[in-house]
């Protein structure tokens, strides 16, 4: 694809890194234009990719930029600032993914959301992957901000391969809607849910073959909603063994990216008489195939909902040191007691490249 975003002049400075896969790192910062105008910013950054994915990681990048460019004004997308060999530069939005918001009832988030794909279909822009939660974010206004554009099709015309592109997006909201949201939908949208395109029939049957096969065991890509693929496959084994210890009563385990273009582990230990070097030799002896978590932290209590259930989107933000993204979580008072124990002695401050937090 031949796509050129016009000159806008100005630089990337680097804050924190994100999220890496096989196809860029993903690093949150600011842009500074020409003017000497600061923007926040996030730098979709290809220049390090093996030398077979590049071209594809190229296309991708100038995909995203021309769908951006495209849906700008609609309210619901970012900005692009800069796309040039190994990097794509966009705008930032305070905000939090789906799957982590969790915004179940929240009426006007899923008009918002329906507001902002309609603006996008307006401007002839099919998005093409809306099924993953990650592609829908939770601004800190309220609103939806659609992420991710470089599956997306810009069409010339409304014609009759834009028209399936823009049902299927409606039925992928749709389905993110019914997971958060059921009471809302429509009877006419849970027609539009029970009814795939042709087009999708076709695909779930012979082309998605084709491309998991493609992206999972030759390029060894995995889409795990923003976790490394290390979390998924040791995770478990993890928290399996440390569970073995008496006197410790639970374990989460997420990632964080590090600075040698791998993830690190964070786990969280709720234990009472248990020392992190005690744990470390107990994992030292049971997995010793296995490198142990990069941060192991001994905490009294993990914060949980009224389920009982373990808060991993508060724990996530902790272990990739996103601390000013907390504030749009909710949280009861002995939620907010736990979270603050465990923020005070948190280990990963170092995927803060500028200090920061």
């Amino acid at each position: 694809m031949s796509f050129t975003v016009p000159a806008r002049g100005g630089v990337f400075e680097l804050d924190t890194v994100l999220k890496r896969d096989t196809f860029s790192t993903i690093e949150r910062g600011f842009w500074r234009d020409a003017g000497g105008i600061v923007y926040p910013a996030v730098r979709r950054n290809y220049a390090e990719v093996k030398w077979w994915v590049k071209p594809l990681a190229r296309h991708f990048a100038a995909r995203e930029a021309r769908a951006l460019i495209r849906a700008e004004g609609s309210g619901h997308t970012v900005p692009v600032y800069a796309l040039e060999e190994g990097y794509l530069v966009r705008g930032f939005v305070d905000g939090i993914p789906l799957q982590i918001a969790r915004p179940r009832g929240d009426r006007a988030y899923f008009a918002s959301a329906r507001k902002g794909l309609r603006e996008v279909h307006r401007r002839n822009i099919a998005h093409n992957d809306l099924a993953k939660p990650q592609n829908w974010l939770y601004a800190a206004d309220g609103r939806a901000v659609l992420m991710d554009f470089q599956l997306a099709m810009v069409f010339s015309r409304r014609s009759k391969a834009f028209r399936v592109a823009a049902y299927e997006d409606i039925r992928h909201f749709l389905k993110q809607k019914r997971s958060y949201c059921p009471e809302a939908l429509t009877a006419r949208e849970k027609k539009i849910l029970a009814r795939k395109s042709l087009f999708t029939r076709v695909w779930m049957q012979t082309g998605k073959q084709v491309y998991n096969f493609v992206t999972r065991r030759l390029l060894n890509y995995h889409d795990t909603e923003g976790r490394g693929p290390r979390a998924m496959e040791q995770g478990p084994r993890i928290a399996s063994a440390l569970a073995e210890l008496a006197g410790l009563r639970a374990v989460h385990i997420c990632d964080f990216p590090t600075a040698g273009h791998s993830f690190g582990l964070y786990a969280f230990v709720e234990a009472e008489g248990v020392t992190e070097d005690a744990l470390r030799a107990h994992l030292a002896a049971r997995l010793p195939d296995l490198l142990p978590p990069e941060h192991l932290q001994v905490v009294p209590a993990l914060p949980r909902d009224a389920t009982g259930a373990v808060r991993d989107d508060l724990l996530r933000l902790v272990a990739l040191n996103q601390l000013d993204q907390l504030s749009q979580l909710p949280r009861g008072p002995q939620e907010e007691e736990a979270l603050t124990l465990i923020i005070r002695d948190r280990r990963n401050l170092s995927d803060r490249v500028r200090g920061g937090i």
